[in-house]
């Protein structure tokens, strides 16, 4: 089950795209790895570079964790009108499944700040016990 989300926020796009990593997951030791792939684009006019992340990341249990730190990726990357800029990172949680959501906080060459939405994303393994009622 992979899905595809995304966000726009003044012209700059991001689009998620979220996946269960079976050989980094040990369900017998409450560990579930997910992978998302982000895909950034700039749709606007002006030049960007994105300087900071924000990540909520909540677990099945509704436990969130708040997750900040400079560019991603070890990365600040400038995007000039019509480029973007993809990475893949990953997220271990300790339960089969979780939501993770976020901003980035992008500068435009005239020094103005603004938050970048990061669209909210479930991360489904099939270890989830569905309750069936």
């Amino acid at each position: 089950m992979t899905g595809m989300y995304k966000a726009q926020t003044r012209g700059i796009s991001v689009t998620v795209m979220p996946r269960f990593v079976e050989e980094e997951s040990s369900p017998a030791e409450s560990r579930y790895f997910f992978a998302y792939t982000v895909e950034i684009v700039n749709n606007g006019s002006e030049q960007v570079q994105l300087r900071s992340r924000h990540w909520r990341i909540i677990d099945g249990r509704g436990e969130t964790q708040e997750v900040r730190g400079a560019g991603v990726v070890g990365k600040q990357p400038v995007l000039e009108p019509g480029e973007s800029f993809s990475y893949t990172s990953g997220c271990p949680l300790t339960t089969p499944d979780g939501l993770m959501a976020g901003s980035y906080t992008m500068a435009t060459d005239a020094g103005e700040s603004f938050e970048a939405e990061i669209p909210a994303f479930s991360l489904d393994s099939p270890h989830v016990r569905r309750s069936v009622h």
